[in-house]
């Protein structure tokens, strides 16, 4: 994928914000808050620059330049670590509506979504994953669990994925009961909602295998920025720390290790971009969004891998993100499943 110059322009501007409003001492006071996330500047980020609307079509309220726009964006809050609900409202739940082709509903709940007013949910996965569903419905009403859900806890409708396609439940419906859930990475937060006999409204049915295939190239743009960042964080602690007399970074193992990041860190770079367009063009093959989604997560294990290694004892301090991206690294290695073993295109 070439990246045009508007996209360049809007990945820039994305970039600014978040290191003006979106630094790390911000992402840590969202950590803090009700939310998990700076309300502030999520709030900002859909005002100013309008990140929430991309992928709406403008008859929708939004600004309907697409998926690939959408998931620059993901890629530079995964530089940050920043939570917004971009991911699993303005790009999975958005999706979910759009492919269920409910215009009714469309028009109904997406220009709020596009302002960032409104919030989705997508509850999805069952106990063991997004291979199964945890929602059943039951003659128009919904019983069952989804687990590991995104912008959950506070999210204003749920969209939830059954067998028998996609429908909507309010999420203030009695019947609801949601539970914040632990996690390894506390930049994250994911929650559990049971559903015991809910009245829901039928959307339509929906392409999962598409949608997971989003899921996926969202995830895998998230991981590309964190392993970029990550690399960035590693030369410049190599540049200021001294040891025996020198900048560590003069080193030469030290410097062959960190252009191997590079390499992992492009190359994955390469593969996901390689996945959206694909996506976004309607022409992208099943192996190609999974070999970005293997790839990327194996460059981002590897590269936190070493970011934490050769910032040494400080990258496990809490004052050091190092650590944050490592459980990010992890984190972003079970969201959404991943294919079940590595598949390979023939010679």
């Amino acid at each position: 994928m070439s990246i045009t110059g508007e996209q360049q322009e809007l990945a820039t501007t994305v970039r600014a914000v978040l290191a003006k409003h979106g630094d790390s001492a911000a992402m840590r006071r969202g950590l803090e808050s009700e939310r998990g996330y700076d309300e502030q500047l999520w709030a900002l980020l859909c005002e100013q620059v309008g990140v929430a609307a991309l992928a709406i079509p403008e008859e929708f309220g939004g600004v309907g330049v697409g998926l690939v726009e959408s998931l620059l964006v993901i890629e530079e809050l995964g530089r940050t670590l920043s939570a917004p609900p971009m991911l699993g409202s303005a790009v999975l739940g958005v999706q979910a509506l759009l492919l269920a082709g409910n215009a009714e509903a469309n028009e109904r709940l997406l220009p709020e979504v596009a302002e960032g007013t409104r919030t989705l949910a997508v509850c999805w996965a069952g106990a063991q994953g997004w291979d199964a569903f945890g929602v059943r419905a039951e003659n128009g009403n919904l019983s069952g669990t989804a687990h590991y859900v995104l912008d959950g806890t506070y999210a204003d409708t749920l969209l939830v994925l059954t067998a028998d396609g996609l429908f909507e439940v309010d999420g203030g419906a009695a019947g609801v009961t949601r539970t914040a859930v632990p996690t390894m990475d506390p930049t994250r937060r994911l929650t559990t909602i049971t559903f015991e006999s809910v009245p829901a409204t039928t959307l339509g049915s929906v392409d999962i295998s598409r949608l997971r295939e989003i899921a996926w190239a969202a995830v895998t743009a998230e991981q590309v920025g964190a392993a970029d960042r990550c690399l960035e964080m590693t030369v410049e602690y190599s540049k200021s720390r001294v040891q025996f007399g020198r900048p560590i970074g003069s080193f030469q193992a030290l410097k062959h290790r960190m252009a191997d990041m590079y390499v992992q860190v492009e190359s994955a770079r390469s593969l996901t971009y390689l996945a959206i367009s694909g996506l976004a063009e309607g022409t992208a093959e099943a192996i190609d969004i999974a070999a970005a989604r293997l790839h990327a997560t194996a460059a981002l294990n590897a590269v936190v891998s070493e970011t934490v290694q050769m910032h040494g004892g400080i990258a496990i301090t809490w004052e050091h993100d190092a650590h944050l991206f490592f459980k990010r690294a992890h984190g972003d290695a079970q969201l959404f499943g991943a294919p079940a073993r590595p598949l390979a295109r023939p010679a």
